[in-house]
């Protein structure tokens, strides 16, 4: 706002990050940040107040926030050279969900695919809200298993659909069981400027069905989809199943 003491402004929201400029009594000065996202600014813009406040130094304080790089698993980039945007995120709220495809409308050049799933034995009132807000928000959705746990992963499906059907891109959507495949149609399916979204598990290493628990990890799994898809060779380990 403009009457803030600590205010930002010329606020560029990118998919590498966020620069913006910054006023306030102690100083004023340049921002680039790792970070990217509105909400990035603002949380920047709570610490600095904050720091200043307690009389650490605007020199000190500007480097720090600069050079963080964010949380594994919460909107973390998976890079291997290819040219659209690949992010996993553990948005598995319809809050937290619609959180993330928020910031991702900020900064995205052409559609968003959205791989999510919702957890079995949770709150089953929560499952059409996400599908009505990955369908709001994205160009095309996969529906897959997150940690269906003791329920049958279709009739999760089952629950989530509705809400899918609800918003104007009706029908743009398909459903894999297996999750590895869900993640590897979406990196198929994306062209140069694109940006796919692997929402649900963020940093976990483990998927939860009603007989097993199996290693899977969302980021690993992408990196290797994307190194097959770009022809390199891959070694930070094998799917578990």
């Amino acid at each position: 706002k403009n009457e803030a003491e600590v205010r930002a402004k010329n606020i560029a929201i990118k998919d590498n990050g966020v620069s913006f400029y910054v006023e306030s009594p102690w100083g004023q000065g340049e921002f680039n940040l790792k970070l990217t996202g509105m909400f990035s600014v603002y949380n920047t813009l709570a610490a600095l107040t904050t720091a200043l406040i307690e009389g650490i130094s605007w020199e000190t304080c500007r480097p720090v926030l600069e050079n963080i790089s964010g949380i594994a698993g919460r909107f973390e980039k998976i890079e291997m050279g290819q040219d659209f945007t690949v992010i996993v995120d553990y948005a598995h709220t319809p809050d937290g969900l619609e959180n993330v495809l928020e910031t991702i409308q900020e900064f995205a050049r052409s559609r968003i695919i959205t791989v999510f799933g919702c957890g079995g034995d949770r709150d089953r009132t929560k499952r059409a809200p996400m599908g009505e807000i990955a369908g709001k928000y994205s160009d095309f959705c996969i529906l897959t298993t997150d940690n269906p746990r003791t329920e049958d992963p279709w009739q999760i499906f089952h629950d989530v659909e509705p809400g899918l059907l609800k918003t104007k891109k009706r029908g743009e959507y398909v459903i894999y069981l297996d999750r590895y495949q869900a993640i590897s149609q979406a990196v198929d399916m994306a062209q140069e400027g694109d940006v796919v979204l692997i929402a649900g598990k963020g940093h976990e290493d483990y998927q939860i069905f009603i007989d097993r628990t199996i290693e899977f990890d969302d980021r690993k799994a992408a990196r290797e989809i994307l190194a097959e898809r770009l022809g390199r060779k891959f070694t930070e380990g094998k799917r578990g199943i």
